[in-house]
């Protein structure tokens, strides 16, 4: 059984004790989060697709911990001027494991 879900603004496909990546959310750890914003279930080769969301259906989610992402350079460069500019940028994230799935 998996589930398509819509979580900061982005899509994810998540089965019973995934662990998934996402923007930093401003649950603290431990916690567990009831999500509703699910586009499609799959269940014993049988797919419901939502327009736009399935009623009843649900997934649990369990905060793991919050983090930083890796560093990335950003380089900002004017030709013919002597300008030159390197910055770095560390994405804040939460780690997230899915407890369960259900539809009712």
């Amino acid at each position: 059984m998996y589930a398509i879900i819509r979580l900061t603004g982005k899509q994810f496909k998540v089965e019973q004790g995934d662990k998934i990546i996402v923007d930093r959310l401003a649950e603290e750890e431990g916690k567990t989060i009831t999500l509703t914003e699910v586009l499609l279930i799959s269940k014993d080769g049988k797919t419901t697709v939502g327009a736009p969301l399935i009623d009843k259906a649900s997934v649990k989610l369990k905060v793991l911990e919050h983090l930083k992402g890796d560093k990335i350079r950003v380089a900002k460069y004017k030709a013919k001027s002597r300008y030159r500019k390197v910055y770095g940028h560390r994405q804040l994230q939460t780690a997230l494991e899915v407890v369960a799935l259900s539809v009712k």
